[in-house]
């Protein structure tokens, strides 16, 4: 193609963006339009954007959908009106799914087959699976035209540069939650590797496919084709990968110290259409003293649960020791079926002879814990069923029972605070959630946490100072050796104002065929304490949310959708002469 007749054409779309106000215009392209022109075309039969509307333009299709003056207006370098700016980036959307769809899926599949976890006793940055990803990141942004900085290995930094000096923040994270490898099963035995796409009908099962090595992909691809189509951008673009979102949280605030703060920002970590408010994270973490088992019977001598504080496991494993494994079995066995009958009917409770020990599983369903209600909570099941068998089986006492207590006294099966009576709700951001998840061990203590997901209504020094009395209160009477350490951050509400945030809901809102209005979650994101900080997908609320959870997957067409939608929407906002 002729070099300047692309840059001709380009100007001509900067110039009829920069001359247009209205961001109300529709793209009139809805998604049942954009799949018959996705049927009509594939990477094999386009070269390039402008060879792809020619061609588009030629066809039944174009003139079916009166796409036609839009296509002819921008190949023809005449100005746009709003409407025809709109459906043209709505079509370079739908080029980019085209051409780069499948290039795309592979990428996504390189990057989770790096297992960019926490390593216990090595910093985040020291890790090498950090350092590869870094490097894989680097090779692809510098193949395709992009600026890349590693920041220290806390973030890197892709750019897709316009005029002027204003920054659109694009975030997403190279680090996952860590795995279970034996609980990614799927119900028909399957084994899945977590970190090993895949395929299984249109699902890509694999760790980070949900959460959030795709939100790379997609704003990396869609940069791609923004730079090597030269379309000119009123801003500039930062793609801001964080490697500690599901950790320590440090590597944005880290990055911030040493480098401007973008004016707006987008996390493509969390839901669609556009999300203005965000709950609070909280954690009350339990520290049951290790004692020596006192008192008759079979000894719980370990447990397992969620490996972070974000995750509801799809299992909760209890050993315990005793002289009679197969008379334990039995006796925990037929009380496990009626507590699991008595408790909803919807887990598993499964006792077993292993060896000389007796290994007790309840088997519920994974779930990220800012959805608990999207799950069943096997720990939560665990430790109400252990302090249930007093009386039923005999239990020596020690840390693992005093957890139990301490369970099923202040949080039982509920999550959403009921228990403790500490529960409260926002009419806009949904209620508290309380959920059981991480369970640890270290030499001193037995570590149980409550994940805490806080709207807005509460000061999170007046939700602390209750739940704090309360526990203390419980800690008085029961004498239980426990500890508390608390920590509880503010909720994020965003007045949503602006044409950037009117632009972006409506990209999203058009493409998916939702409501046009604004939503509220209950993650915690990297934008959470950042200026214009919003949610940008790329889960939809309909859809239960699998990062997190075991077998996590995300769809190879919705994948595909979030390329053209989040294509789209870079164009767009790149092109507003105001946000």
């Amino acid at each position: 193609m002729d070099f300047s007749l692309k840059q001709l054409a380009a100007a001509t779309l900067m110039l009829a963006s920069l001359a247009s106000f209205t961001t109300a215009a529709q793209a009139n392209i809805t998604p049942e339009q954009s799949a018959v022109i996705l049927k009509s075309f594939d990477a094999k039969t386009v070269t390039d954007f402008r060879e792809f509307l020619g061609s588009l333009a030629k066809s039944d299709i174009a003139k079916t959908d009166n796409l036609g003056p839009a296509i002819s207006a921008f190949l023809d370098n005449k100005t746009l009106n709003a409407e025809q700016q709109n459906e043209i980036h709505r079509l370079l959307g739908i080029y980019t799914r085209v051409k780069y769809g499948k290039a795309a899926l592979e990428t996504l599949r390189e990057l989770v087959e790096i297992p960019t976890f926490q390593k216990e006793g090595v910093a985040q940055h020291d890790n090498p699976e950090f350092i590869k990803i870094a490097a894989k990141i680097k090779s692809l942004a510098e193949s395709f035209n992009l600026n890349f900085r590693n920041v220290d290995n806390r973030v890197y930094e892709i750019s897709l540069e316009g005029q002027g000096d204003e920054v659109v923040g694009i975030h997403a994270h190279a680090d996952v939650v860590p795995v279970t490898p034996e609980n990614w099963v799927l119900k028909d035995g399957t084994k899945l590797d977590p970190f090993k796409v895949t395929l299984i009908g249109d699902r890509m099962y694999g760790r980070g496919t949900e959460d959030d090595k795709n939100g790379i992909v997609v704003a990396m691809y869609a940069m791609k084709v923004i730079k090597e189509e030269k379309l000119p951008l009123a801003r500039n673009f930062k793609l801001l990968v964080d490697t500690t979102e599901e950790t320590t949280g440090d590597a944005i605030p880290y990055y911030f110290e040493h480098n401007p703060t973008p004016a707006y920002n987008m996390a493509l970590d969390g839901g669609y259409p556009v999300v203005i408010a965000e709950k609070g994270y909280g954690t009350v973490m339990a520290n049951f003293a290790k004692r020596k088992a006192e008192g008759k019977g079979a000894e719980i001598t370990s447990m397992t649960g969620g490996l972070a504080t974000n995750q509801i496991p799809s299992a909760s494993v209890v050993t315990l020791v005793t002289d009679k494994p197969a008379e334990l079995a039995a006796s925990l066995q037929k009380a496990g079926n009626e507590f699991a009958k008595n408790n909803g009917g919807n887990f598993e409770v499964a006792a077993k002879v292993d060896g000389k020990d007796v290994k007790l599983t309840v088997t519920g369903v994974s779930a990220h814990s800012s959805e608990p209600e999207s799950g069943v909570n096997p720990v939560a099941r665990m430790l109400v069923f252990i302090n249930s068998l007093n009386g039923k089986v005999a239990l020596k006492h020690n840390q693992f029972t005093d957890a139990a207590r301490y369970a099923a006294d202040n949080w039982g099966l509920d999550y959403l605070g009921n228990t403790l009576k500490v529960g409260f709700a926002d009419s806009f951001m949904g209620p508290l959630t309380t959920s059981l998840t991480y369970v640890g061990e270290n030499d001193k203590a037995f570590k149980l946490a409550v994940n805490l997901r806080v709207p807005k209504g509460k000061s999170p020094e007046k939700l602390k100072a209750e739940i704090a009395d309360k526990l203390s209160a419980w800690t008085k009477k029961t004498h239980v050796a426990v500890t508390f350490d608390y920590s509880i951050a503010e909720p994020m509400y965003r007045n949503p104002e602006g044409e950037w945030v009117k632009a972006l809901l409506a990209v999203s809102t058009e493409n998916l065929g939702m409501k046009h209005e604004f939503g509220t979650s209950a993650g915690a994101t990297s934008v959470h304490e950042l200026p214009n900080g919003v949610q940008f997908g790329l889960a939809r609320p309909e859809v239960k949310y699998t990062g997190h959870t075991d077998g996590e997957f995300k769809t190879v067409d919705q994948f595909l959708l979030d390329l053209q939608i989040v294509t789209e929407m870079m164009g767009r906002i790149g092109q507003l002469p105001k946000l």
